[in-house]
């Protein structure tokens, strides 16, 4: 009951934050907003087959579903972002299609990969128990990899500004990320089902906190020159007192 509430838990939030990261998307229309909004719908859905899991128990079909979303293909659209924001839109155009092409490619390979039998229903199953070598290589790869894009550019972005919204933002969505990847060590306080549903919910809020610093523009403050240079207005500054 516990597990499957705090996975339906961690989809809501998944969801909602999906849907306003795209919303704000079709307002901008800017590309590393569309590439999160892609990122925490895939976040969702891998809490949508742990919800399933948790509930109805685990069966290989669910288990492909949510090692797909949840441990492949989620983190490098994560980092697609990073590099729409930090190195252009050119730059992002051709790893958008390098990583479409890999997700197209993995999801076929969990989907005919050969399986172990899932032993225990009630329990979320590691990918050693049930998959051969090549998906954990994906799985492993892809996480990795798209971790260090997100960590790489959060340092990218505060040696070269070392000061500014975008350096926060990016040292946020870091923070977010390496939350996300922390249920494997949250597995020995709790359950695996548990690290999973936490560490998704808490880390989905951090990244949405990071998405929106990047995006917001800042206050900009009149200078006081622009103030002094204002027209006068005597009309107004002599304007007759009643009495």
């Amino acid at each position: 009951m516990v597990q499957s509430a705090l996975a339906a838990g961690a989809f809501l939030v998944a969801v909602a934050f999906a849907l306003s990261t795209f919303e704000r998307w079709l307002t901008h229309r800017r590309r590393h907003e569309l590439a999160w909004a892609v990122a925490l719908t895939f976040f969702a859905a891998g809490a949508v087959f742990l919800w399933v899991g948790a509930s109805t128990g685990w069966t290989l079909p669910v288990f492909r579903g949510f090692y797909l979303f949840g441990a492949v293909v989620n983190v490098p659209v994560l980092a697609l972002g990073t590099v729409y924001l930090l190195a252009g839109r050119r730059q992002g155009d051709r790893w958008a299609a390098v990583i479409a092409l890999a997700a197209a490619f993995a999801a076929g390979v969990l989907v005919v990969s050969p399986a172990h039998r899932i032993v225990d229903a009630t329990r979320l199953p590691q990918g050693s128990d049930v998959f051969g070598v090549l998906p954990r290589v994906m799985a492993a790869v892809a996480s990795g990899g798209g971790a260090l894009v997100v960590l790489g550019g959060a340092v990218w972005s505060a040696w070269r500004q070392r000061r500014g919204r975008l350096m926060w933002a990016n040292v946020v969505i870091a923070t977010g990320t390496l939350v996300l990847g922390a249920s494997g060590l949250l597995n020995s306080v709790l359950g695996a089902m548990e690290a999973f549903a936490v560490t998704l919910a808490v880390g989905v809020t951090i990244l949405y906190a990071g998405f929106l610093l990047a995006v917001t523009p800042g206050r900009r403050r009149e200078p006081p020159a622009a103030l002094a240079a204002a027209p006068f207005r005597p009309d107004l500054a002599e304007a007759p007192r009643q009495r």
